[in-house]
């Protein structure tokens, strides 16, 4: 630390301007050296450290200006988006909407369709019911009027003598005479 503080303190002796020589201190020298050299860069280095500082400059505000640009220009993309997505989301809502309106039409179509049909089937069993029942109805009478001529015809037979027949056939062609005139 001593050599420091020395050399220090010797700065402040000058030899005398006759004589040249080296100067030995080592941290007197650097020091003194340092600064010519600081002095000449800012003297002949200032144009160019300005040239650069401007080119850099230029640089980022060119950045800058094109971030700018393309932040406007992403933010313009993201409100179109934002329209075709509110778009869609409508659309996507009406088809929705479209489609409940058109599942319920259908379910209600087909709630009718099969009412009809099933009218439509209850009209044609109670029309065969009610044919059957013709059908045995008239099949019961054909039998039972069978049954009576039979019963008839038998009554009429063991009843009836050559006598009372011919009478009989007599009295009928006589009405039919009379309706014939």
């Amino acid at each position: 630390m001593k050599n420091v503080t020395d050399s220090f303190v010797s700065l402040g002796h000058w030899p005398s301007a006759g004589s040249f020589g080296f100067n030995t201190d080592i941290l007197a020298t650097n020091l003194i050296n340092l600064s010519v050299v600081l002095g000449v860069l800012v003297f002949f280095g200032k144009g160019v450290l300005s040239d650069l500082l401007d080119n850099r400059k230029q640089r980022i505000l060119n950045t800058i200006r094109n971030s700018e640009e393309l932040r406007g220009g992403a933010v313009e993309q993201l409100e179109k988006a934002r329209t075709r997505l509110r778009k869609v989301e409508m659309e996507a809502d009406q088809f929705r909407v479209n489609g409940y309106s058109e599942i319920e039409r259908e379910r209600i179509n087909f709630i009718n369709s099969t009412s009809k049909t099933l009218k439509q089937l209850e009209n044609y069993k109670n029309e065969t019911i009610h044919f059957e029942q013709q059908r045995a109805i008239n099949q019961v009478r054909q039998r039972v009027f069978q049954q009576a001529l039979q019963g008839a015809l038998g009554t009429l037979s063991s009843c009836l003598n050559n006598e009372l027949h011919l009478r009989t056939i007599r009295a009928n062609i006589g009405m039919l005479g009379a309706i014939t005139d």
